[in-house]
């Protein structure tokens, strides 16, 4: 049960941002910014971030949110999603993913854990200034989409079957006040709890 009086049907940050839809926009125009463009950073990888950064911050609603939109974005691929949020080491993504993750991990921690050394291997392997910007905003970003959603102890769905259905709704229409205005969709043959 959540800390404030909100809609117990809209899951996660949902429900905050229709409790005040004030703060919403501008925190839905700052997530479409960041997540909804493939200019260096692909929309997969930006997401790839705010999943990982989300899975350190161990903010469950965020990370398999996010996570499940990364997978849209990916053809599927959960694995690899997975594996990004819990060892992003070894997964099959390109080492410059592997150094831009590196850096978002050390914001996650604070900002000043980002090393010049850190900085400098990304751009070796290609990372560009904003690909590096984008990447240290998403997660300072995430860490305060985190902080909101766990610290007003938002609802967070257990059945990991509804966050398919919501991701696939972000990755066609992006963000915005279809969010937390729309019903979550329900998976074939369950009701909404």
């Amino acid at each position: 049960m959540a800390h404030i009086n909100v809609d117990e049907n809209l899951p996660g940050i949902r429900s905050l941002m229709a409790f005040c839809p004030a703060t919403a926009a501008p925190m839905g125009e700052l997530a479409n910014l960041l997540l909804r463009s493939n200019e260096g950073l692909s929309m997969a990888d930006r997401e790839l971030i705010a999943t990982h950064v989300s899975y350190l911050n161990d903010c469950f609603y965020c990370q398999q949110s996010h996570g499940a939109i990364a997978v849209c974005y990916l053809g599927g691929n959960t694995d690899l999603v997975e594996q990004v949020k819990k060892d992003y080491a070894h997964a099959e993504i390109s080492d410059k993913l592997k150094a831009l993750l590196s850096i978002a991990a050390s914001v996650q921690k604070g900002g000043k854990f980002v090393t010049t050394q850190q900085i400098e291997a990304a751009k070796e392997l290609g990372a560009t200034d904003r690909d590096i910007h984008d990447t240290v905003l998403i997660a300072a970003a995430f860490c305060m989409f985190n902080r909101y959603v766990d610290g007003l102890a938002s609802n967070t769905p257990s059945d990991l079957s509804s966050y398919p259905l919501r991701a696939q709704q972000i990755a066609e229409k992006g963000y915005g006040n279809h969010i937390f205005s729309n019903r979550q969709p329900v998976p074939e043959n369950k009701e909404i709890k």
